[in-house]
């Protein structure tokens, strides 16, 4: 049975690097999809730091929109893919004005019809904070919220990650997962 699995947290709490571990445990063929846009020159040195230390594990696929259809068409070639991350994906959508929650109810439907891939989705957890002070930036925490909400649904396996520890809040604990590891 193929387990997705959902993985939350701050910035810069140790999520993705929770995340690339337990993708490079569940396959042989891991993808590394990657929601970011490199519109200026802070982003491009981030995007080019993320790739350096993923070095060649990974095959790196760009997808800033289109995360469905990227998912079905890497799941023919990868047997597990990151997705890296939801709420730069769901700011891609905002600034392209497209219907966030038609897009989350699409990936959803993804998730549930797909079999022959594992996919490990990373997001950052962003209503910990105080409420913020402009329409837009509520509008953004409302719906990664909601996103999240229907995602662990979907999702086998859903962790928190806090200063680079993993917390189980569905499915199975860190370091259990090898019932489900790719077996070569």
């Amino acid at each position: 049975m193929t387990r997705h699995v959902l993985v939350l947290g701050g910035a810069r709490s140790g999520k993705t690097a929770f995340a690339e571990r337990l993708a490079m445990r569940s396959g042989s063929k891991p993808a590394y999809l990657a929601t970011a846009e490199a519109l200026d020159g802070e982003m491009r040195d981030r995007v080019a730091s993320h790739k350096a230390s993923r070095g060649q594990k990974f095959a790196t696929i760009e997808e800033p929109v289109a995360l469905s259809d990227a998912l079905l068409t890497a799941s023919v070639k990868h047997d597990v893919i990151l997705v890296d991350c939801l709420t730069l994906w769901i700011t891609n959508l905002l600034m392209a004005e497209e219907d966030v929650s038609q897009h989350v109810s699409e990936l959803g439907a993804t998730l549930v019809q797909l079999k022959t891939a594992k996919i490990v989705l990373v997001s950052n957890e962003v209503g910990l904070g105080i409420v913020p002070d402009n329409a837009m930036a509520r509008t953004f925490r409302d719906l990664a919220g909601a996103a999240h909400q229907r995602l662990a649904e979907i999702c086998d396996d859903v962790y928190f990650v806090a200063a680079g520890l993993p917390m189980t809040l569905k499915g199975q604990q860190p370091g259990q997962e090898e019932s489900w590891v790719h077996k070569a």
